[in-house]
């Protein structure tokens, strides 16, 4: 049976029996009646569960069964078919039969039984045409009520791991490096978008870095709690149907196959009716979108231009920037990263009302979670990089422009404070911006241009 390839004949099918009667289910699929009616019941987005989720659920499949045969709660064979199935399910072989909507039935119950019935089907294919049953064997032990919250936190941290912090390192370094390239260029710096006192360009990409630094820190912190995951908790927390060493044994083995910490709850029932891990993720992504938004528009504001705005930065030409304009270049990986983030900004709003639907013993929300949390991981991490290979790395500073705004701007006056007091220098910058002059030409006037006030005016100094 071809795994990727579903459809065959249009208009071939078989027929499978589930609680409410028999459905025509394609006759290539691996998954069965749940399954099938779930993708009638929700022809909603067209959007699936992603790859890294459809991974968890095979490495909770395989822990599962490794557990319940330890536990002697398995026959040995039917076991290491579940498991064989389970890992084929892990590397992507059969991804084209997990075919169930992402905005679908509460806490996940189609996609845990996509799953099943499609690890069932192949275990049995693998156990020479054994019935294997997709509740009663591959998920003994188990509910979609742990497993699909589970599954959201191994495919969360994996994404972590494996695509958004090494991400989030490429890019501090890239603008540590920029810090370090720029330092020795003096400029104006701006506050309320108005003329401030000098700083170092270096010094203002020093600030990008440490954020970016700082949030990628942030979001470690929040993964940590990740590693929590009430495998065993069953329908409520209870673990109810699994034997007392069970939910020990499948979180040891989850936690070998991926290579990360992940270990029991504190309390599987706390961790049963909160999603809090998720939340806590979401939270700092957040918080990464709104930095990386001043980032990028900063970087917009200092290389906009190239003859009427600040031009202070010149940005690599990666694409024409108008089909009118001949010869416009537009920041479009700064603006690419403005338009994820603020993505990212509506799936944690979309998160934090979702977090809201835990009604006692569970939340029914998991779904959604699950596909807002890992797409916002997914556009993050790819934007990153882009933006870090694409436009970040090839920054270049215009030293001449930067001291062309340095030397026009006003506010090297407030040097003068300790010397003339903060009223005079005050009047002393009203009267330049009046009669259009310079600092030097109304302190000259004034009798004060000497030694001590052209020292402290020297913008080198300043910074």
């Amino acid at each position: 049976m071809d795994g990727q390839n579903i459809s065959g004949n249009a208009d071939a099918f078989r027929i499978e029996r589930d609680a409410l009667g028999e459905v025509r289910v394609p006759a290539g699929a691996y998954y069965g009646a749940q399954t099938q009616r779930a993708v009638l019941n929700f022809p909603i987005s067209g959007l699936r569960l992603p790859r890294e989720f459809i991974r968890a659920q095979g490495i909770i499949k395989a822990s599962a069964a490794v557990a319940n045969r330890d536990s002697g709660n398995m026959p040995a064979d039917v076991a290491e078919a579940i498991i064989r199935a389970a890992e084929e399910v892990i590397e992507g072989k059969w991804d084209g039969h997990f075919v169930v909507d992402a905005y679908q039935a509460g806490a996940g119950t189609s996609q845990n039984m996509n799953a099943n019935e499609v690890i069932a089907r192949r275990a049995g294919e693998l156990l020479a045409g054994a019935k294997i049953h997709p509740n009663d064997d591959v998920n003994r032990a188990q509910s979609t009520n742990d497993t699909i919250h589970v599954a959201i936190n191994i495919s969360t941290a994996e994404m972590l791991q494996s695509m958004l912090l090494p991400a989030l390192d490429k890019l501090t370094h890239a603008l540590q490096a920029k810090a370090a390239e720029f330092m020795p260029f003096v400029k104006a710096g701006r506050t309320h978008l108005q003329d401030a006192v000098p700083i170092r360009l270096g010094q203002e990409f020093s600030g990008y870095a440490n954020t970016a630094g700082a949030a990628t820190e942030r979001i470690r912190e929040a993964g940590e709690s990740l590693y929590e995951i009430g495998l065993g908790g069953n329908a409520v927390g209870t673990g109810i149907n699994a034997p007392p060493q069970y939910a020990r044994w499948a979180v040891a083995e989850v936690a070998r196959r991926t290579g990360l910490p992940f270990r029991e709850p504190d309390d599987r029932f706390a961790f049963m009716q909160n999603t809090s891990a998720a939340l806590a993720v979401m939270a700092a992504l957040k918080q990464l979108a709104i930095h990386l938004i001043k980032i990028t528009s900063d970087m917009r504001l200092l290389s906009s231009g190239p003859r009427t705005g600040l031009a202070e930065i010149r940005l690599p030409a990666v694409q024409p920037g108008s089909s009118i304009m001949p010869g416009k270049v537009n920041p479009v990986m700064l603006e690419m990263m403005y338009m994820i983030c603020s993505q990212v900004i509506g799936y944690d709003a979309a998160l934090t009302a979702a977090g809201m639907g835990s009604q006692l013993e569970l939340n029914v929300m998991m779904p959604m979670i699950a596909y807002s949390l890992l797409q916002s991981i997914r556009i993050l991490a790819n934007g990153i990089v882009a933006l870090t290979d694409k436009c970040i790395a090839g920054i270049e500073a215009d030293p001449e422009q930067c001291r062309r705004w340095t030397d026009a701007s006003l506010s090297l006056v407030t040097a003068l404070n300790p010397i003339i007091g903060y009223d005079r220098a005050s009047a002393l910058a009203k009267q330049a911006f009046h009669e259009n002059k310079s600092l030097r030409q109304v302190l000259e006037e004034a009798g004060l241009w000497n030694e001590e006030t052209r020292k402290a005016l020297d913008p080198e100094r300043m910074v």
